[in-house]
């Protein structure tokens, strides 16, 4: 498992140590294409890091139709609520391609930063700067689906006042 750690670009900078502190923690974990690995709501346990394939990241907003968030391959982190101690997913991961991953459990990141502060430091900003860019995808996304809201509304308001008008 050092091997691994060792060459993912996430641990590229990370000291033997701490990846050394690490490497007990995941284990592997493998699924075909389609298979869900968690979905929105699930209890958030694990923290998963995909190897290989693809994994597709949604989100069901409770009055709108679902939204892909973003597609996460080699490298990238998913599961990130177990990382920051939810209680349960805030979105579903669906793997899209047969993956390979290995993930950590939220107990044993928690204890990590409990027992070794600095490294449990270091892991977390690793993770943090990992998942950052996808916020902007998400916010990007629901401001084209508010924009089609917004103009679906305009639709049906100029729909109804023509209609008020033509039955006047």
């Amino acid at each position: 498992m050092f091997k691994t750690l060792e060459s993912v670009p996430l641990f590229k900078d990370v000291d033997e140590n701490v990846l050394h502190l690490l490497e007990p923690m995941f284990e592997p974990y493998v699924c075909p294409a389609e298979t869900v690995i968690f979905e929105q709501g699930d209890p958030a346990h694990y923290l998963y890091l995909v190897l290989e394939g693809t994994v597709e990241i949604n989100y069901k907003p409770y009055d709108g139709p679902p939204l892909t968030l973003t597609t996460l391959t080699q490298g990238n982190i998913v599961g990130w609520s177990a990382a920051i101690g939810n209680t349960a997913y805030t979105s579903g991961a669906i793997c899209r391609e047969d993956c390979q991953a290995i993930r950590m459990s939220k107990r044993d990141l928690h204890n990590l930063c409990a027992k070794e502060p600095e490294a449990g430091r270091i892991i977390l900003n690793l993770l943090a700067e990992s998942v950052s860019p996808r916020w902007q995808d998400a916010q990007d996304q629901i401001q084209v689906l508010l924009n089609n809201s917004v103009s679906a509304r305009q639709c049906a308001k100029t729909r109804t006042r023509r209609k008020r008008k033509e039955n006047q």
